[in-house]
């Protein structure tokens, strides 16, 4: 199917909402039972619609929550793609899942059997036309091409796992007496999270990973990697297939640890990304390089792309539990085709996702009262908002003194080197005072300073770019943490809301013990993701600065050697 282009929007569709829905991020709107509303296209992606409301808000609303008018040719037709059994309407808080949805939940390419060169790179920039940012000024979620891979790169629209929706299931006839989101599309229920505090995700007889955390100086943290590694990303090259047909560009990627390369496409960046986002659900997974929907065969654009993957890759590659996934090992080191394949499947087949991920954290003994450790939490809140803050405001400043460089600063320079140049010409107008040697200091001053025009406009390239590639990561991670963080509070209130109930005789001291002791793994995997977010922050920032200051220095010592010259032409007049 072709994706949808702006033109789709001029055949908008008319839908009724069926029920209420409250808007939780910025790429929502709220939509009210009975209320008309235009959407852009039919066909919903992980069971979200885009349109407008009756207040002429443009968002995301659930497609079960709307019914679709269509033609007279064609019945009245409601997407129940992701219908609950019971909805809010009538107070239930799960819903089955339909037997057709387990492609769109796995986030595959199940129904991709080519070769994995041939996915098709270069389809992907036209998937995803710019139609405006979300948090932090990253794309908002494309929800035009309707194919069932098609992600946002918000974790709060991360894949619900299959897993979660059975658990609900059963959870119904065990009738717990914990209450449960009612709002389904909250964070905290689609992740799995609840299900996992409430107990109903089913233990398995045997856990194929683990992944630690251990107790440090500064409190929880992943154990690191025994066998640590890093990975360069390196020569970008445009190849062709279908006889030139299609192009893409294929990128050199060589781990350390294996020092043998393998060669990958975006596209194959962009599908270990949606495993990263559908397995860890506790973890910051950076935001991959933006994708461009004209000029990505560009040098500058190429350039960029590189230099934000390294960066993307060094994170990855320094992460003490994303290092380890099998499904990235597989991603770094597979150079068989039919091997690249069968693991493939192998990675979007995994049960331990979304809440099931939480069973296969093995946390430390040590005892850890869950108000500290919600003081803690709530502490990071506060700083990650700040720090998301002024990484903004430092981006919007380095974007517009790289714009200077490249316009104002040269052009200004130039027009000193212009005025130079004139009184240098005026000097010649009168030849038997004309001093030949000053009127060709001053021509080269002119000239000089049209040179340094010329150094402005690059110097970017040297260091401004490199501080806004380092920015744009931390974007990305920052913009992660309210949704994770979202995750234990929603924790800390079933821990509460459990012991509050046992207190009252209304659920036995044990159901409520288990709540809190899955809590307890959810909190020490969020300290643990914290601490190394604060690492990463100070080695990152550190050299970030060093590399800035580095290159100013050398820039202005290269404009100072200009200068210098120059006025040695002055000395013998």
């Amino acid at each position: 199917m072709e994706p949808s282009t702006p033109k789709g929007r001029a055949m908008a569709t008319k839908a009724r909402a069926l029920y209420n829905f409250q808007s939780e991020n910025k790429e929502e709107i709220s939509i009210q039972e009975n209320e008309e509303l235009v959407i852009f296209s039919e066909n919903s992606v992980d069971g979200w619609l885009q349109g407008t409301n009756s207040r002429g808000e443009t968002g995301l609303f659930p497609a079960s929550y709307v019914e679709i008018f269509r033609s007279r040719s064609t019945s009245v037709y409601t997407d129940h793609s992701d219908s609950p059994s019971g909805s809010p309407a009538n107070g239930s808080s799960f819903y089955v899942s339909p037997p057709n949805t387990s492609v769109s939940h796995q986030g595959s390419f199940e129904d991709d059997d080519d070769d994995w060169d041939d996915w098709d790179d270069g389809c992907t920039v036209v998937e995803e036309p710019h139609s405006g940012t979300s948090t932090n000024g990253h794309p908002s979620p494309r929800l035009q091409d309707p194919r069932p891979y098609s992600r946002p790169n918000n974790m709060a629209y991360r894949p619900k796992p299959s897993l979660e929706r059975q658990d609900s299931i059963s959870a119904s006839k065990r009738g717990s007496v914990v209450g449960r989101n009612l709002n389904r599309f909250s964070s905290f229920v689609r992740s799995g999270v609840e299900a996992f505090i409430l107990g109903d995700v089913p233990m398995l007889s045997k856990i194929p990973e683990a992944y630690y955390v251990d107790m440090g100086a500064k409190g929880p943290q992943w154990r690191p990697n025994p066998h640590p590694f890093m990975c360069s990303v390196e020569d970008p090259t445009k190849q062709t297939k279908f006889k030139g047909i299609k192009s893409y560009i294929s990128y050199k990627v060589t781990p350390t640890n294996s020092n043998w390369p393998v060669y990958r496409r975006y596209k194959h960046f962009d599908w270990l990304y949606n495993r990263l986002l559908h397995k860890f659900t506790v973890i910051s997974v950076p935001h991959l390089p933006e994708k461009q929907a004209t000029g990505r065969f560009e040098e500058d654009f190429i350039e960029k792309r590189k230099r934000r993957l390294i960066l993307w890759m060094d994170h990855m590659t320094s992460h003490p539990t994303l290092s380890l996934y099998e499904g990235f090992q597989h991603f770094l080191n597979c150079r068989d085709d039919k091997q690249w394949k069968m693991g493939k499947r192998r990675a979007e087949k995994d049960e331990m996702v979304g809440g099931s991920f939480l069973l296969t954290l093995q946390i430390p003994t040590e005892h850890q009262d869950l108000q500290d450790v919600e003081d803690r939490v709530d502490t990071f809140k506060a700083f990650s908002k700040k720090m998301d803050d002024s990484v903004m405001q430092l981006t919007n400043v380095a974007s517009e003194l790289v714009r200077k460089h490249v316009g104002g600063f040269r052009k200004e320079f130039q027009k000193l080197g212009n005025a130079f140049q004139a009184i240098s010409h005026s000097f010649q107008m009168d030849p038997p005072y004309s001093l030949d040697a000053l009127n060709g200091a001053i021509s080269h001053t002119g000239k000089t300073y049209e040179t340094v025009g010329e150094m402005f406009a690059e110097q970017p390239k040297n260091d401004l770019f490199l501080m806004l590639d380092t920015l744009s990561l931390y974007q990305g991670l920052l913009s992660n943490f309210p949704d994770i963080i979202h995750l234990q509070k929603g924790a800390f209130a079933k821990v509460k809301e459990s012991q509050r109930m046992s207190d009252e005789g209304r659920m036995d001291q044990e159901e409520a013990d288990g709540i809190k002791k899955r809590c307890r793994v959810v909190g020490f995997a969020l300290q643990a993701e914290m601490n190394h977010f604060h690492e990463r922050r100070v080695s990152d920032f550190k050299k970030m600065m060093q590399s800035y200051l580095k290159q100013q220095i050398l820039f202005y010592q290269r404009v100072s050697q200009q200068l210098e010259k120059t006025l040695r032409m002055y000395d013998n007049l």
